[in-house]
């Protein structure tokens, strides 16, 4: 901004060439104009720096509103908004504003004239509500969501900001191509009616499950109420009422005990598995970790010297799914035999919890280890907590060591890791004797 200001005649001016982008639209080459601060009143160009700040806002407002640059506009009513609150008014959009009593209507006019501001384009626009609100199309959501999400996503690690970036993209371009791009104030229930039906044709013909139609839903839901709220321009809420009824379908099915022991825990049943895809799922079954938890732990988490050896689920290098997620979780049977041999963890595997699973789930199939087909390798975490369950483990108990968010306030510390082990210990599994 320093750049913007000069000394001229005694007085601060505001002086900025017009960028080449907006000269063909801005024929004055550069801008100049008093800030009627005169400098021997503010030597430092503190007051006079305010009011170039301003200036240069209602500049660039003005710039956007020519050339119709959605990002400028944005900022502009932004600009607006912040104006009108400065001068102690709310931005209300005009065409609300003329529906107003007179009072109000003369009130904004009377500040305007009280305080010269009639000559202000910035400051009529935000009393009176003429700056144009952004213009954000369909296909464009994403990114704008994106931004807004930063403060979200910063701790993502690589492959987890991969997933939730290309699920998004996804949905967005399955509506694109149902409903055509058009501006997102422009959807209407039709629209969502029609991606619904698009979903459901699919399902019909067994292409896919109604669940991941209802997930497509929500991530869009959100996205779109998300960009609605913070960008301040009205979105309709298209899917409200429009899931799909799932019942039960796709729904993991867990393993019987019997069969964890006697088929996957037999030996040489995974001999044709890699050493570390056979050793992770020995310790998914005896854990109930999500593969994803595992495939990420880091040295320093694994305590396989301490009284009773355990695994640390801390948010290292990326984030948990729950807050409550992080957790102890003591290593016995199989786990803790298996987890001896990788005591620095899985590189293999570390972020690539997608491929992990891929690989188990195609070697279970293949080699007849999968009773149904909803029985993944996610099933074993299904498995742990209903032993648990047949073991009378207490609910918070359970939940402490699944990982799963309760709502309820927390109250000390939790299950201990000693309660944890003697329970763990009454379910584990014996593991292959190679082990």
């Amino acid at each position: 901004m320093p750049d913007f200001l000069t000394r001229r005649d005694g007085t601060w001016h505001f002086v900025r060439r017009v960028p080449a982008e907006f000269s063909q639209y801005d024929k004055r080459g550069i801008v100049r104009q008093s800030t009627k601060i005169r400098v021997a009143k503010d030597r430092t160009g503190r007051q006079a720096f305010r009011v170039a700040e301003r200036l240069n806002s209602e500049l660039e407002a003005f710039w956007a509103q020519i050339t119709g640059r959605d990002e400028l506009v944005a900022a502009g009513h932004d600009q607006a908004r912040h104006r009108a609150r400065a001068m102690g008014f709310d931005y209300i959009e005009n065409d609300q504003l003329v529906s107003a009593s007179l009072e109000k209507i003369i009130e904004r006019l009377d500040a305007l004239g009280a305080r010269d501001l009639r000559v202000d384009a910035g400051a009529r626009a935000a009393l009176l509500g003429t700056q144009p609100r952004p213009s954000i199309l369909l296909s464009t959501v994403f990114t704008e969501y994106e931004d807004l999400m930063q403060d979200r996503t910063k701790k993502f690690s690589r492959n987890q900001l991969r997933v939730w970036r290309n699920s998004r993209v996804r949905v967005v371009n399955e509506l694109v191509g149902i409903t055509g791009d058009k501006l997102i104030t422009e959807l209407s229930e039709d629209d969502g009616l029609d991606y619904v039906e698009w979903w459901r044709e699919r399902v019909l013909a067994e292409e896919v499950q109604a669940g991941s139609a209802n997930k497509s839903m929500g991530m869009l839901s959100r996205m779109l109420k998300e960009v609605s709220i913070r960008r301040r321009v009205r979105v309709p809420e298209i899917f409200k009422g429009l899931r799909l009824h799932t019942d039960g379908a796709g729904v993991r099915k867990p393993y019987e005990t019997d069969f964890i022991q006697n088929k996957l825990m037999a030996e040489h049943a995974l001999d044709g598995l890699n050493e570390d895809a056979r050793l992770i799922l020995y310790i998914l079954a005896d854990t109930g970790l999500r593969p994803s938890e595992l495939v990420n732990l880091q040295a320093k988490a694994i305590h396989l010297d301490a009284p009773i050896p355990y695994v640390d689920i801390v948010p290292e290098g990326r984030v948990l799914k729950t807050q409550d997620s992080e957790r102890k979780i003591p290593l016995v049977g199989a786990a803790l035999a298996a987890m001896k041999l990788r005591p620095d963890g899985f590189p293999r595997y570390r972020d690539k919890s997608s491929a992990l699973s891929a690989t188990l789930n195609k070697f279970l199939l293949e080699n007849h280890l999968r009773p149904t087909k909803a029985h993944t390798v996610y099933s074993l975490r299904h498995s742990f907590k209903d032993r648990l369950i047949a073991a009378e483990a207490p609910d918070s108990l359970i939940d402490s060591l699944m990982g799963h968010s309760t709502g309820k306030p927390k109250y000390g510390d939790g299950p201990s890791l000693e309660l944890k082990f003697k329970f763990l210990h009454s379910i584990a599994f014996t593991p292959p004797s190679r082990l």
